[in-house]
């Protein structure tokens, strides 16, 4: 499916900043400035870089007050160039959207409360008294354990396993295989052996944090 293009003039409208040059100069996507091209949008927040400025080929950039004056492109003045990059990608490149419901092959253990909003995918295991807010994503393989509790808005990636009693905020990304709430690292030594000591507290993550793969 092709990209929506957007002005310069558009995107200055939504996030602020200063357009210079040709303010109908539409672009789609986010590039550096090495390999940006035709319909692509880079950024310089970093003096080193000028020298690609020169060279690169996008359809305009997003800099600073300081070096507005390097280059004739269709540009956009910036406070926090590198900023505004990041905020202009996430809006070009949404994450994607998932259907509502509950796919056949998950199980949902009595007295768990899914959000019907909620899109629990195939061979998710949801445990006993947890809770899914609305508008999360559990995507393929995950398992959450009893009682814990996920927040709106919340994606978690294939085969991520949250234990019992964890908590989860709202807008919090976790990737493939992270494991959230596993025991830590006690053990105490006793006559020539080991003993576990039980695990008894519980992991909550706050809002908008995201959690890399396989941690």
């Amino acid at each position: 499916m092709e990209k929506p293009c957007y002005t310069l003039a558009d995107i200055a409208a939504r996030f602020g900043g200063r357009v210079l040059g040709a303010a109908d100069t539409a672009v789609s996507q986010i590039a550096t400035l090495e390999r940006a091209g035709h319909g692509q949008i880079a950024f310089l927040a970093n003096a080193k870089y000028r020298k690609q400025l020169e060279d690169s080929q996008a359809a305009a950039v997003i800099l600073g007050e300081a070096d507005a004056g390097l280059t004739q492109r269709p540009r956009i003045v910036a406070t926090n160039p590198y900023a505004y990059f990041a905020r202009l990608s996430a809006f070009l490149n949404p994450l994607p959207e998932f259907v509502p419901g509950i796919h056949p092959s998950a199980v949902v253990e009595p007295g768990a409360q899914v959000s019907p909003d909620a899109h629990i995918g195939p061979h998710v295991w949801v445990g006993e008294g947890a809770r899914i807010g609305a508008h999360s994503v559990l995507m393929a393989g995950c398992r959450i354990g009893e009682h814990a509790t996920l927040g709106e808005k919340t994606r978690l990636y294939p085969n991520v396993s949250v234990y019992h009693g964890c908590v989860l905020g709202n807008h919090v990304i976790v990737h493939s295989g992270a494991v959230i709430g596993a025991d830590g690292f006690g053990i105490a030594w006793d006559e020539g052996r080991w003993l576990k000591i039980p695990q008894i507290g519980r992991v909550i993550v706050g809002d908008h944090v995201e959690i890399g793969a396989n941690t």
